[in-house]
Parts: structure tokens; sequence; C-alpha cells
């Protein structure tokens, strides 16, 4: 296990860094590592390593989750508006609804099993997004109309919208059929996995403030291990609760971290999304590199055309849910097509879920994971260049004050 945990991050890192020289996304170099170390070409990582390799994943969305609310803004959502909260939910939904639509027909799925699907490749990835929007913003790019605040709010609510409808979807693939009440759980869900996260980011944030007054000083990676507990253990209490009522674990996860953001000092929170990134260095190199090791790359060739026209057909739509979100707001045409730009790369959440449904025996598995990567490796540096190239050309540079 050691020898494979040594390839995992010397490989997977130098392939990152080779990646980053040629101007693409470092996690193209990672999922790369590990196809090639996986079983399915040299067959180099230890079978111990694959075989906990879902649970690694698991810890991984987690993690990802917590620094998303630790750092979620909401002022932006507030100073954006409708626009903000619309780019959350509706070109995801778009997307969605294009893989429910078509992928049927052109990939050979159930519905339910196209549902799963469109939710993996639903999300827009923050790993690439985030950062280019903090330089955007300071460097002066499109900050006039809030272009990049904008984009930075809706991704990073974008995701947790995703994640929590593909909770419902493999539910509802797993038990092979979908009912009304499928669907009147999604709401229910996200009420208490909303209600639960909140009453614990509350108790967390008093314990912290109590410690504190009484002269008992809790250490940033202190709060940052109990945090991470804490979200594991919210994760087991939706397993625990599932015969009796949905409650969203992931939700739940992102609702506490949230009110910690808002009960903590500001820099406490800050320090804890420091913390969570430092952990996240680590984490995202396991993570990529193992989902690069469970691609079957023989299956992913002969499904390759196919999913490739069903991965552009879904962007269309994406698109089209981009443009909605950006009626009756003052930006020019040059101005929304950066928008959708923007919102075309994947990579992060694909990569965290992505394999999940081969892990829970679906039928659908292989393929889902085998669109995944596809779509990560296409969508990935499109997005990434296409907003560096083209920022400058379609955004306009507020002059220093």
């Amino acid at each position: 296990m050691l020898t494979s945990l040594a390839f995992i991050f010397l490989v997977g890192l130098s392939m990152a860094a080779i990646c980053q020289k040629l101007k693409l996304p470092r996690i193209i170099g990672m999922l790369i590592t590990g196809i090639v170390l996986g079983p399915y070409v040299l067959n180099l990582l230890d079978p111990s390593i694959l075989s906990i390799s879902s649970d690694l994943r698991q810890m991984a969305l987690i993690i990802i989750l917590l620094k998303a609310g630790l750092s979620l803004n909401l002022n932006d959502l507030k100073k954006v508006g409708r626009p903000a909260i619309m780019m959350a939910c509706v070109p995801a939904s778009c997307e969605i609804l294009a893989f429910v639509l078509f992928a049927p027909y052109i990939l050979g799925i159930t519905k339910i099993e196209a549902a799963v699907m469109g939710a993996v490749l639903g999300a827009v990835s923050p790993a690439i997004v985030v950062p280019r929007m903090v330089q955007l913003i300071d460097t002066k790019y499109g900050t006039g109309k809030s272009i990049p605040q904008l984009i930075m709010a809706g991704a990073s609510c974008d995701d947790i919208f995703v994640i929590v409808l593909f909770s419902t979807f493999t539910s509802m693939a797993q038990s092979g059929s979908a009912n009304f009440m499928d669907f009147a759980n999604i709401p229910i869900s996200i009420i208490l996995g909303i209600a639960l996260g909140a009453v614990t980011g509350y108790l967390l944030s008093l314990f912290f403030e109590t410690a504190y007054a009484h002269r008992h000083y809790v250490r940033n990676s202190m709060k940052m291990i109990v945090v991470l507990g804490v979200s594991f253990l919210l994760m087991a209490i939706e397993t625990w609760l599932e015969d009796i009522v949905s409650v969203s674990g992931l939700l739940a996860v992102v609702s506490m971290a949230c009110v910690i953001k808002i009960k903590s000092a500001a820099f406490v929170s800050k320090r804890l999304s420091e913390k969570f990134g430092k952990l996240w260095l680590a984490a995202e190199v396991i993570l990529f590199v193992l989902v690069g090791a469970a691609v079957d790359i023989r299956y992913t060739l002969d499904a390759g055309i196919a999913s490739v026209w069903m991965i552009f057909t879904a962007l269309i739509f994406r698109s089209a849910g981009v443009a909605l979100c950006l009626v009756k707001t003052p930006l020019t045409k040059k101005e929304r097509l950066f928008c959708m730009i923007a919102y075309l790369p994947k990579a992060t959440v694909q990569a965290a879920i992505g394999s999940v449904p081969l892990a829970m025996g679906l039928s659908c598995g292989q393929i889902v994971l085998s669109v995944a990567v596809l779509a990560i490796l296409i969508t990935a540096p499109l997005g990434a260049l296409g907003i560096d190239l083209t920022y400058k050309r379609f955004l306009k540079k507020e002059k220093e004050q």
C-alpha cells in the first residue's frame, strides 16, 4: 500500500505540474495518472487501496462541501440578487433535463439512470472557476456589473443543489422506480438537512466561543478535526434515519459550515477555510488519481463518440439555462457569452461522485463514470482556456479609484 501511495502522490503531482505548465487544469494530469497506474493499464496500484476508494471519495466530498460552506459569501448572493439565485439551479436543471430527454436514445440507458448521470454531470467546477473569478475581481474586469461575483456565488451553490438531487436520483435508481414520494422527499430532505446543519453549526460556534471565554483556547487545527468529525456524524445520521425520514447529510454539512461562518468571528471561519484548503491539497490527489484508476479505458473508448455527442448536447442546454438566468439584466451580449463559457468546466464534483453509482452496484455505474471522466477531460480545459482567452475582450475593465 505504501508503494501505491508513493506512486499516487509523486506521479500525480508531477503530472499535475506538467499540465499546469501547459495552462491546463491540474486535475487532468491526476486523472491520466490514475488511468495509467490503474488495473486496466499498468496495474501498479495495490488492490487494498482500490477497495477503500469509495470511502476516501466520500471523505473528499465532505471536505469540498465544508470548504464551500466556509467560503460562501452570502453578501454576494444578496448583492447580485435574482440572477445569482437562478444561476445556482437553472443551468444545472437544464443540463439534467437534456440527459433525461436524450441519454436514453444516445446511450441506451433508462430515464432514471439518465437523471443520475445528469446529476453527476450537472455541476460546474469551483476549483477551475472560483480562482479565475477572484483574479478578475483583483484586476477589476467585469466588476462594474458584478459579473465575477455573480459567477462565483452561482457556482458555489450550484454544486450543493446538484449533489442533493444526485442523492435523490441514486435512491430512485436503487429502488428501480420513481414514485410521488421520491419527489415529495426532495423538499423534506432539503429542509431537514438545512435545519439539522444550522442547529449543529450554532452549537459548535457556541462551544468554540464558550471555550474561548473561559480561557480554554481551542487551536484551529483542533477545531478543524472537531468540525470534520461532526460532519462524518451528520452523514451517518442520514443513514440512520433513511427508513424513517429523508435528511440530506451533505446539505447538513454545508449548512453547518455556513452557520459557523456567520456566527463565528471572521478570522475563525477564515482560518478554518484555510485549514480545509490545505487538507484538500492532499485529498484531491488521492481522489482524482483513484477516480482515474476506476475507469476502464476500453469501455470509455467504446462509448466515446456517443458520450461526446451527449456531453455537447447537454452543454447547449446548460448554456441556454445561463442565458435564461441573465434575462432582464444590464449585461451585453459579450458579457452573457462570457458567463456561458465560465459555466462550462466540470471537474471536482464529477470526480467526487462520478464513481459512486459504480460503487453502489448500479447497472449504469460504468457508463456514468466513463461519461464523467470524458466530460472532465473535455470541459475542464475548454472552460479554463475559454475564460483565460476571452475575459479581456468580453469584459470591461474598471478604472482604478
